[in-house]
């Protein structure tokens, strides 16, 4: 039986930042929400069901700048994003290793040719992580296997 994935939460959307924000960008939008929503900033006369959804909330922006906050982190959840988006496409066209690509030496990546004549491309760094790539010119996906 195959396990669905879980669709990861949009932490970008939960700092109210775009995706191609800088971390700078994502740090200010952080602070702001942080003020906003910080329980010792709360009304002690609020309802207490206001007062836990702004709790909640506090805790999602936090977990947000945690992920995003951090480079690391970020690129790969942004690589997990990708390929989320990549995997609601379509389906996956081909199965392919890392060796039966080629290598490019001007860009140092991988490539492959598509059959519409366009090509899928991974940098090496990137080829460690990705698991979906996809074509260049159309809307055709290969699944990259790895040798265990």
């Amino acid at each position: 039986m195959a396990v669905e994935q879980m669709p990861i939460k949009d932490w970008y959307s939960i700092l109210g930042a775009d995706p191609s924000a800088n971390v700078s960008d994502l740090k200010q939008k952080y602070q702001k929400l942080v003020l906003m929503y910080h329980p010792d900033k709360q009304s002690t006369d609020a309802p207490a069901g206001t007062v836990e959804e702004r709790v909640q909330k506090f805790i999602e922006i936090d977990q947000a700048w945690k992920i995003l906050g951090n480079e690391e982190t970020k690129r790969e959840y942004d690589l997990q994003r990708c390929e989320d988006d990549l995997r609601s496409i379509g389906p996956v066209d081909a199965q392919v290793y890392l060796e039966e690509m080629s290598w490019n030496e001007d860009d140092q990546s991988f490539y492959l040719s598509c059959r519409c004549g366009g090509k899928y491309s991974v940098s090496k760094d990137e080829a460690e992580e990705v698991n979906l790539i996809s074509c260049d010119t159309c809307s055709l996906i290969i699944e990259l296997l790895h040798h265990n």
